[in-house]
């Protein structure tokens, strides 16, 4: 019988590491023109820690564009982890831009919209 893993959040803790890890790599390390200003939202990995998708915003730049340059530099961003994490396997990266933060505004606008015409009757 297999035993029980004694760290059930291990994978979190992986995945919060690589956020930090990441957040530093790409703001010291990369010199891509493309990448503007990027915040690391979130980080998922998978049970095997092959991959990890990795969800970023951008104050300044094109979404698209520094999308398109983070998943080119993911090998270089990948290499930096292997110096820095203490793990076996280091994950591939799959970047993804998050839009949570332009719904909740264009929500937020809605609402206030709303909100105003109501006062308005």
């Amino acid at each position: 019988m297999r035993k029980k893993s004694s760290t059930p959040n291990r994978s979190f803790r992986v995945a919060d590491q690589i956020q930090r890890d990441l957040t530093e790599l790409i703001a010291r390390e990369l010199k891509d023109p493309r990448v503007g200003m990027v915040t690391v939202q979130s980080v998922e990995v998978t049970p095997d820690y092959a991959h990890a998708k990795i969800y970023f915003s951008v104050l300044v730049g094109d979404p698209k564009e520094c999308e398109i340059a983070l998943n080119q530099a993911a090998g270089f961003l990948r290499n930096g982890l292997f110096k820095r994490l203490m793990t076996h396997t280091v994950p591939t990266l799959h970047f993804h831009f998050d839009q949570t933060t332009e719904r909740a505004a264009d929500l937020n606008a809605l609402i206030a919209k709303a909100v105003s015409s109501r006062a308005q009757d």
